[in-house]
């Protein structure tokens, strides 16, 4: 076993790491930006170090002073978080090179999922459903318009190295494909450094399903149940479930293999997740595969009662993984609370936290790093925290959640527990009856 970890990330998933490695006797290391000096993780850290000025760019992706950080410190093992560089097959080789152990994939396995045609191709070789569409990059606009014509109207354009919704374009008819391609990629272009482009199937009334899977070096994947995420803002998830109130027994199974057979592709050693579109017949689909820890694992962890971390460090110090497949035990719901005013077109505010009051109870748990008399800095992602809850069936779930997210008192700065109050209250979320359009149309100044 490692002993001792640095934790290369901020905020709370930087806290979470920490935690589990306390409890398993391994010794940490925070690295901070100077914006986060007084945050948490730097504070319950065993040695934290300096790594740059507030911008990201100079800090949390400056992959030399991280790893010399490690190198200062003598820690054996790097734990990336998610976001940042967990999914950067440069970093994870450089911890390679330097005789670090990065506890996540391998540069090989990030730069096979991290391409999305590539690995959809792969998906496909290995039997995992796939949505129709075009095999590799399109050519030109002229091949897309005839893909598309042979596979049916509307088309989803989407960019090979996209994700947020950046380089994907929704295609009805062909007089649109020609204005649709050129702004897809040049916004790809923009934003990824990259301008090829695939074409799939428009997957109607979808549903966001992900399987969680867990795969050792010994060549052994189980899955671990599934995470329903379909309530999304501009294809950014708000609130996470599991299980999922649209998936029944069948579905459950026929995804778990699908997401093993992802996993046995590659190879697959870590903690990662499948993630699949779900159609309103219960088709689903190959989305993308990310090879890391995913902000909403807690509910996975919870209808289980297992620690991914733990699994996570455990797998990347060469212990094997049970092999067994895990089935949900109860219902676990998870709102992310982002310092955004939902009222104002989610506008950013940062700023200082003069009260803050945490809601308890049973089954109640928040992973955060704030605190009164914090100021969240303006240069970070906006969430500042993640509350989760779980009871035996989805409606005392969403009970509890709403009773939680009532005590929930952050005062100084704007959030967005008005937003999942008044979802809680929603008769089409409560019924389940949701899709991943559902924010599209609601209207969180209704009177619920």
């Amino acid at each position: 076993m490692f002993k001792k970890i640095l934790i290369a990330n901020r905020g709370e998933i930087a806290l979470r790491v920490i935690r589990t490695c306390k409890e398993m006797g391994i010794a940490t290391v925070a690295v901070y930006s100077t914006a986060d000096q007084d945050s948490l993780h730097v504070k319950f850290a065993d040695e934290a170090v300096c790594i740059g000025p507030p911008s990201s760019t100079l800090s949390y992706l400056n992959m030399p002073n991280i790893i010399a950080a490690a190198e200062i410190t003598n820690a054996d093992a790097i734990h990336p978080g998610y976001g940042f560089l967990s999914e950067n097959a440069r970093f994870s080789e450089m911890c390679r090179d330097h005789g670090i152990k990065f506890i996540g994939a391998s540069p090989e396995m990030i730069e096979g999922m991290g391409d999305k045609s590539n690995a959809k191709a792969t998906m496909i070789a290995a039997g995992v459903p796939c949505v129709p569409g075009s095999e590799g990059l399109l050519k030109d606009v002229k091949e897309g318009k005839k893909i598309a014509k042979n596979i049916g109207y509307p088309v989803m354009l989407k960019a090979t190295a996209g994700g947020g919704g950046r380089g994907m374009r929704l295609i009805w008819k062909d007089e649109d494909f020609d204005e649709a391609w050129s702004s897809a990629r040049t916004e790809s272009k923009a934003a990824f450094g990259n301008d090829g482009m695939y074409l799939e199937k428009f997957v109607e009334e979808p549903r966001h399903i992900e399987i969680q899977i867990a795969g050792d070096q010994y060549g052994k994947v189980c899955h671990l149940s599934e995470r329903d995420c379909s309530i999304q803002r501009r294809h950014q998830k708000l609130i996470e479930e599991a299980p999922s109130p649209f998936a029944d027994e069948e579905l459950r199974n026929k995804m778990g293999e699908a997401a093993i057979k992802a996993g046995e592709a590659i190879n697959y050693e870590g903690v990662g997740t499948v993630e699949f579109l779900v159609d309103k017949y219960k088709n689903f689909y190959f989305m993308e595969m990310n090879v890391r820890i995913q902000v909403e694992h807690p509910v996975t962890e919870e209808i289980i009662n297992f620690d991914l971390i733990k699994e996570q460090i455990k797998i990347a110090a060469g212990h094997p993984i049970s092999g067994q497949n895990y089935l949900p035990q109860k219902h676990s719901i998870e709102c992310r609370i982002n310092a955004e005013d939902p009222f104002n077109d989610f506008r950013p505010s940062p700023g200082k936290i003069d009260v803050l009051h945490k809601p308890g109870g049973h089954g109640v748990r928040v992973d955060t790093h704030i605190y009164a008399g914090y100021t969240i800095p303006p240069h970070y992602d906006s969430m500042v925290a993640k509350l989760i809850v779980s009871a035996q069936t989805r409606e005392e779930c969403i009970l509890k959640m709403e009773r939680a997210l009532s005590e929930f008192v952050v005062e100084g700065i704007k959030t967005t527990i008005p937003l999942h109050l008044k979802l809680m209250r929603d008769p089409d979320f409560k019924a389940g009856n949701f899709t991943t359009k559902f924010m599209e149309t609601f209207d969180i100044n209704k009177i619920n």
